[in-house]
């Protein structure tokens, strides 16, 4: 396979460490200092890639991916915080006929914790004395706060049990990849449901899955979608 990345920070550095050890050819990679309203994103720079991977910021994404999007490029991002505009890159994918998958999170680990979470949130139904609440911590350079994966538990959590409200407290600092918690509490116990990334890898490996997955294919998917079918 053979890949192209859009951004160089952490995610990015992540996913060219394991696709050398795999064996995949990362043709070239875009760095956000260059690509101005996406001006890099050119035939020249991309023809040689089969999928676009892309991993930048919120205030960048959506010209990138509209970008990839007119020149049919097939893409998979996991930037968070540009999810309220999906209707118009969707719109976008689909006029130019390529594909893009994107996620809050590739791990596979979290999508099937936010299944859990969901089913575990229905038992707690009707049971007043807990109180739910999410906590999620990450390293100081996130920059969207809630997490775009702490936005899905909340959601899968309500799902499971829409009479609660679910507050998020973020925590921003150190080196931390990622950990996300749902918590039921009383004066009397915890019922702590708990997800920690170790490293970026788990990030990578999904993403890298996706882009594997993502050739041949045509429209706008999810990350879950790929991994369980479409009945989400």
């Amino acid at each position: 396979m053979r890949i192209a990345l859009v951004g160089s920070g952490r995610m990015s550095q992540a996913i060219q460490a394991l696709a050398r050890v795999r064996g995949i050819d990362v043709v070239t990679v875009v760095e956000g200092r260059e690509n101005r309203a996406g001006e890099a994103l050119t035939p020249a720079r991309l023809g040689q890639a089969e999928v676009v991977l892309e991993f930048t910021r919120p205030a960048v994404a959506v010209d990138n991916l509209t970008r990839l999007a007119q020149l049919g490029a097939r893409a998979v991002t996991g930037t968070t915080g540009w999810e309220d505009r999906l209707a118009e890159v969707t719109a976008a994918v689909n006029a130019g006929g390529g594909a893009l998958l994107h996620a809050a999170n590739f791990s596979v680990g979290v999508q099937l914790f936010l299944r859990g979470a969901e089913r575990l949130a229905a038992e707690f139904r009707g049971r007043p004395g807990f109180e739910g609440y999410i906590v999620e911590a990450h390293h100081r350079h996130k920059l969207d706060a809630p997490s775009g994966t702490a936005a899905r538990l909340k959601a899968a959590a309500l799902k499971g049990d829409p009479e609660r409200e679910f507050p998020i407290t973020s925590i921003r600092a150190g080196a931390i990849a990622g950990v996300h918690s749902l918590t039921f509490d009383t004066p009397g116990e915890s019922i702590r449901f708990e997800h920690t990334a170790h490293s970026r890898e788990c990030f990578a490996a999904g993403a890298l899955a996706a882009a594997e997955w993502l050739r041949g294919r045509s429209g706008v998917f999810r990350f879950d979608e790929m991994l369980f079918g479409a009945e989400r």
